[in-house]
């Protein structure tokens, strides 16, 4: 998908979460941030590209932006291979070896599909990748590839 196509952000479609100290929690909904920007991070336990670039760059993002109320940070293992080794608790294991005080959520694909949802709603192309999702609900950007220095300024101005 290239950067500048928007199109309305569909739900999450993710039931496995735990919040930003690791516990276990209800299902989080795209809803439960009505007004707020969102950036997603989709990543794989075992992906090399999240742990040399990815994770970092959202951990990046995450410390710099920590005390902006207006926008919100989600990772979610988005599983479309693996799954044996892209688990529940390899994505808890994901959050405390970064220290990222988010919301994680584990999305191993269900309604029969072996991948995940929100890679099948959001068409996003693999792992790392990043979706930004406006107050609107509106996915303004949608890639894998971040230049986290310029998503850090475009964030503080939210």
């Amino acid at each position: 998908m290239k950067q500048n196509q928007f199109f309305e952000a569909p739900e999450f479609e993710v039931n496995d979460w735990i919040d930003a100290d690791g516990n276990k929690t209800k299902p989080i909904k795209l809803s439960d941030f009505k007004g707020k920007f969102k950036v997603v991070f989709c990543f794989q336990s075992w992906c090399r590209g999240c742990h040399s670039k990815g994770l970092p760059d959202l951990k990046r993002m995450v410390d710099v932006l920590k005390e902006n109320e207006n926008v919100v940070f989600l990772a979610v293992q988005t599983v479309f291979e693996g799954h044996d080794s892209n688990t529940y608790d390899r994505m808890v294991k994901t959050q405390k070896q970064y220290d990222l005080k988010i919301p994680f959520g584990h999305d191993p694909g269900s309604h029969g599909r072996s991948g995940s949802n929100i890679m099948f709603n959001y068409k996003t192309g693999g792992t790392p990748w990043f979706l930004f999702i406006d107050k609107d609900d509106n996915v303004v950007f949608s890639d894998f590839h971040l230049i986290p220095r310029a998503a850090i300024k475009l964030l503080e101005t939210m």
